[in-house]
């Protein structure tokens, strides 16, 4: 006989950016199996919708451009007016971009630190109130384990996901007092729907998947459900005493 499921986000509310594909999907998969009630924020509106209407009622889909200010408060309040509250925010919206600070041109800078980091800031920004108004909350950061370690032609994510792990240690800090908790997950290789559309525009698909498989001494790659249960983690009680940390769930590839 199988035990009872745990509800460790039992009548919790939380946001979820870049929900609506790979580990944003899974997250609010997760969290909804949880208990938790969900808003499922992507600039995709047809994937958020399609995928709260996957979960049922516990999933409300809004469409929202992280890098707007007027567009994250909107969401923000629209979650307060749909479900009363906010307990977790799931800052997980991301963008990659190949280039050095040679290649790059300043309009893909841009828009790389803008998605991966300003939207920490404003998503929080507007979040962190609304909290601390209840008694505490708890926010988890998408960083990556290159905030670590680094990886050539990829200066402006590299440099936007340093800052994410900055940031969370800065607001960590700077919260403490209002019970709000602020962690970063640091995911390796995760297969995503980029790698599915890579696959398709590369010459050999084996020595491609071979190379990112090679990249970590588990010798393989991560799938976006290893990331959302430590996500859950880190939004549950269970890490009560985590915050300003740096979660890193990479198959050891930052041990290299």
């Amino acid at each position: 006989m199988k035990d009872q499921q745990i509800m460790r986000l039992k009548n919790k509310v939380a946001i979820i950016t870049g929900a609506a594909a790979g580990i944003g999907a899974a997250t609010v998969k997760l969290f909804a199996a949880e208990g938790a009630r969900v808003v499922v924020a992507d600039w995709n509106e047809a994937g958020a919708r399609a995928l709260a209407q996957e979960i049922g009622e516990s999933a409300f889909p809004i469409a929202v451009d992280v890098r707007n200010s007027a567009a994250v408060r909107s969401m923000v309040s629209a979650c307060v007016e749909r479900f009363g509250k906010l307990d977790v925010l799931v800052n997980n919206a991301g963008k990659g971009a190949l280039g050095t600070v040679v290649t790059a041109n300043e309009e893909e800078w841009d828009d790389i630190v803008s998605i991966n980091l300003k939207s920490i800031f404003l998503c929080s920004k507007f979040a962190i109130p609304i909290m601390a108004s209840s008694g505490g909350g708890v926010i988890v950061n998408t960083a990556s384990n290159i905030a670590q370690v680094g990886i050539k032609d990829r200066a402006a994510y590299v440099a936007a996901k340093g800052g994410v792990a900055s940031l969370t240690r800065a607001m960590a800090l700077d919260h403490a007092a209002e019970n709000i908790r602020v962690n970063a997950v640091c995911p390796g290789v995760i297969w995503s729907t980029y790698f599915d559309k890579m696959l398709q525009e590369v010459p050999d698909p084996d020595a491609f998947i071979a190379g990112l498989k090679a990249r970590a001494p588990m010798g393989r790659v991560g799938q976006p459900e290893e990331i959302a249960s430590m996500m859950l983690w880190l939004a549950s009680e269970e890490s009560s005493f985590a915050t300003g940390g740096m979660f890193t769930v990479d198959g050891g590839m930052t041990a290299w």
